[in-house]
């Protein structure tokens, strides 16, 4: 489902924050990294597949611009 939903959507803007899916951007050792709900407690990795990152001027990622990704995993996060 979430594969499906990533396919589907033009770019990561256009991916729900809320549950589910939930699209997140990790923090500490993940930093960089975002992240989608799947069965509890599971999350599928993935980063945005530009370079350069495309960035906001407050230098947080730019969702909207954001429209390929690079899935890394499946993980319990947690």
């Amino acid at each position: 489902q979430r594969l499906l939903e990533l396919q589907a959507a033009s770019n990561l803007s256009q991916i729900p924050r809320t549950p589910p899916p939930r699209c997140h951007e990790l923090t500490g050792d993940l930093k960089g990294k975002l992240s989608v709900d799947l069965e509890h407690p599971w999350r599928l990795l993935f980063v945005p597949a530009h370079d350069p990152l495309p960035r906001k001027p407050d230098g947080g990622l730019d969702w909207a611009q954001v429209t390929a990704v690079e899935i890394f995993g499946v993980e319990d996060t947690h």
